[in-house]
């Protein structure tokens, strides 16, 4: 039912500062249809509302399942004051810094009771009052808050723009919303998550910017330069490439081609204004094409750094020796030589497949570093010099590391004090001082945070990188770990004999088959640790839940079970799956168990994952949870449902407002699963998923299983996984070490662009 209310806010329950959403509890003063009075429940997008303020809401009576009946507001406004003495006090309320009761008095003898829509319509007014640039600034802003919001979202929505995107818009540009986007539409694309270069090119349209516009353009080549970066995980794109993609998205976006030579001519705008780079004919995003250089620099510099440690090999020998009995282990001639190359350059990198004794002799040089600190007298007990460093790009590996090892690891977000994904500076980030920094996983690190990386550490420090070089490639551009492996002047050695379990395990053998592109002979004969069911992708669900329940009779718990999926949709997707598994690990078939609907149903006992880095919190990207409770509005302090989260570090309350950094997580991407282990996995692969079936990611499924792997789906989909190997991304991180401080200095415009 269509109401409009006027009324005072008495209290904000609950706010949301991404899209600006509120809950209020307002005391009506006036209804139009004089049915309704007392308090209500006020919720909806609003710009800024202050406690005791009197405002006009127009909008429907719901009837929430949960908390009764509310008013949904959809448009609002502030109510003016009705006498001269009202809007003194207005104006010279908190509201307004910097303006007195005299100066408001001012105000309303100069302009009268019309000085609000005067001082809206007509901001000049204010020079007569000769007030300071920052009040005048800061009235007129707050006024605009309050009283012309409703104009605004009127004209965003009028442009297409839903209520949480307009929210967005409002939040980021405030007062300024309409004049921005008549000025260029397309900053929207640029700086508001969720709009793309065509919903910003339908308001440019709208406004009547043409087709050929210099602004339409460049942002069309920006988009393409981002698409490029982001989706396909590449560092560059060609000019070419470039060109005719941008031309694409023109013609899609608005019917029309536009001139080949006036795209060429927009990118050299574009790098004549440092806003892209280039090199011969590869265009580069500015942080990438920094960041790769920021990552061969530092190298270059540790490897023409001298070695702080003096051991003659013979002594080295001897406190290997001295480790292997500590750890009662025995090192081969290569796990030697690498332990030795480890300590004998400023920078080494180790790789290897499962099995192959990579944590082993990760424990092996902690070790031996602790025994060397300890003995070499140059290095005193500088607890800054003697220090160990370790960390992972996920809280899971870090973990790993921790239990190996004995000394403490954690994220390299966390090492770095970054906080949330996207926010940090790297301006920001903290430095790292200490003698030896062992990083695990590296392939898992993309360009941005490897150049973050560096920048913090310390130049004496002892570095190591550890990681497959047959996993899949990082989420985030470049394929750093790939690329370093191919510079010959780094000091590197590559594991290859299997070690783990005695070599029995056919996990650890089907894994280095699949690596080596063949799927072998016994693939469909069940082993001791592995088995595979054919099925196709309806049928995945169903076998899903019949493994599932024998592990659920046999004692194991949803800790124990992971399954693994390339993709979201389909009957064998993530989504699908989760859904299913909720019920059979954690079923509510009774009522019993607290729940909530935010995007998904989340209940007391459900297995989770986070989704976003944050250090504040301590917890990260990938970091898997339980929901150990959740608390009614009534009863949080909060005054909103709250999911209560337990992680292996910590503990997190979950608004609704966060409700996007936490999802189910009985079933995960391959992706997400990165960097992980569990007892048991099930993977599913059809032909469902053509455009993941790729070697990378069927090897890298694989290897996250310690003790049982159960894999259905259609054979020829596995056999098609394992013969597709992905292209290398597209990459310069290599080449920079060849022409360190090197610039190409060639016209892009002499090259043919339009051909």
């Amino acid at each position: 039912m269509k109401e409009t209310i006027i009324g005072k806010v008495e209290a904000i329950y609950f706010e949301n500062p991404q899209n600006l959403y509120k809950v209020l509890r307002v005391q009506i003063e006036e209804s139009k249809s004089g049915d309704l009075e007392g308090d209500i429940v006020v919720v909806g997008s609003f710009a800024d509302i202050s406690v005791e303020g009197e405002y006009e809401f127009s909008g429907d009576i719901v009837d929430h399942p949960k908390y009764g009946f509310q008013f949904k507001a959809e448009h609002y406004g502030q109510v003016k004051p009705s006498s001269e003495s009202g809007l003194i006090r207005y104006l010279s309320g908190s509201r307004f810094p910097g303006i007195g009761k005299k100066t408001a008095e001012r105000i309303v003898q100069t302009l009268g009771m019309n000085a609000i829509e005067d001082l809206m319509m007509d901001p000049e007014k204010l020079k007569q009052l000769n007030l300071s640039k920052k009040v005048s600034t800061s009235l007129v802003e707050n006024l605009t808050l309050n009283y012309g919001m409703e104009k605004v979202t009127i004209a965003l929505s009028e442009y297409g723009f839903g209520g949480e995107l307009s929210q967005q818009i409002l939040a980021k540009y405030k007062n300024r919303t309409l004049e921005i986007i008549q000025e260029n539409p397309y900053l929207l694309a640029e700086e508001i998550k969720g709009i793309g270069f065509e919903k910003a090119d339908m308001v440019a349209a709208h406004i009547g910017i043409r087709i050929d516009s210099e602004k339409r353009i460049e942002s069309a080549i920006l988009q393409m330069i981002q698409t490029s970066t982001y989706s396909e995980g590449n560092t560059f794109i060609s000019a070419q490439s470039l060109l005719e993609e941008t031309s694409s998205l023109l013609q899609k976006s608005r019917r029309g081609a536009v001139d080949l030579q006036k795209i060429a001519k927009s990118i050299l705008t574009l790098v004549d204004e440092e806003k892209i780079q280039r090199e011969d004919l590869d265009v580069f995003e500015n942080t990438l094409y920094y960041a790769e250089h920021g990552i061969a620099n530092k190298i270059d510099r540790m490897l023409n750094h001298a070695p702080v440690f003096t051991k003659t090999p013979q002594e080295l020998d001897k406190l290997i020796e001295e480790v292997e009995a500590e750890l009662e282990i025995q090192y081969d001639g290569i796990q030697k030589n690498a332990i030795k190359e480890a300590f004998a350059n400023r920078f080494f990198i180790l790789t290897g497949g499962p099995g192959t004794g990579k944590t082993t002799i990760i424990k092996g040089i902690v070790r031996l570093y602790s025994k060397i600190t300890n003995l070499d007298e140059s290095l005193g007990q500088d607890e800054d010099v003697s220090s160990i460093l370790l960390a992972a790009p996920t809280g899971r590996a870090a973990k790993r590391m921790m239990e190996a090892t004995g000394y403490s690891a954690g994220t390299i977000h966390r090492m770095l004090g970054l906080t949330l994904d996207g926010e940090e500076r790297e301006e920001e980030v903290r430095s790292l001082v200490g003698g030896l920094l062992v990083v695990d996983e590296f392939s898992m690190v993309d360009t941005f945070l490897a150049n973050m990386l560096f920048k913090a550490i310390h130049p004496e420090m002892h570095v190591i990188f550890v990681g497959d070089k047959d996993q899949l490639p990082s989420v985030g551009p470049g394929q750093v770990l790939h690329d370093l492996l191919q510079v010959e002047e780094i000091p590197k050695c590559e594991l290859k004999q299997v070690f783990r379990q005695g070599g029995n395990s056919t996990i650890i053998s089907l894994a280095h088959s699949i690596k080596d592109g063949v799927l072998p002979a016994d693939f469909h004969t069940p082993q001791h640790d592995r088995v595979f069911k054919e099925a196709n992708a309806v049928d995945v669900a169903k076998w899903v839940e019949f493994f599932v329940s024998k592990t659920i009779e046999k004692g194991y718990t949803i800790h124990d079970v992971h399954i693994l999926s390339p993709m979201y949709k389909g009957a064998a997707g993530i989504n699908n799956l989760n859904v299913l598994l909720q019920e059979l690990f954690n079923s509510n078939a009774d009522g019993r168990k607290r729940e909530v609907e935010w995007f998904q149903k989340l209940r007391v006992g459900d297995k989770v994952m986070q989704l976003v880095n944050d250090s504040e919190l301590n917890v990260f990207n990938g970091d898997f949870g339980v929901i150990k409770g959740i608390e009614w509005a009534r009863e949080a302090e909060e005054r909103e449902d709250i999911v209560i989260v337990g992680f292996e570090r910590t503990e997190v309350r979950f608004k609704r407002s966060d409700a996007k950094k936490l999802t189910l997580s009985y079933a995960t991407s391959i992706h997400k699963a990165q960097g992980s282990e569990f007892n048991i996995v099930i993977l599913p692969l059809v032909h469902q998923f053509n455009r993941m079936l790729r070697r990378n990611l069927l090897y890298t499924g694989i290897t996250r299983a310690k003790k049982s792997l159960i894999l259905l789906g259609e054979t020829n989909a596995f056999r098609q996984a394992v013969q597709f190997v992905d292209s290398n991304r597209s990459t310069r991180l290599k080449e920079r070490f060849a022409n360190l401080g090197y610039h190409m200095e060639e016209d892009l415009g002499t090259h043919t662009l339009s051909e």
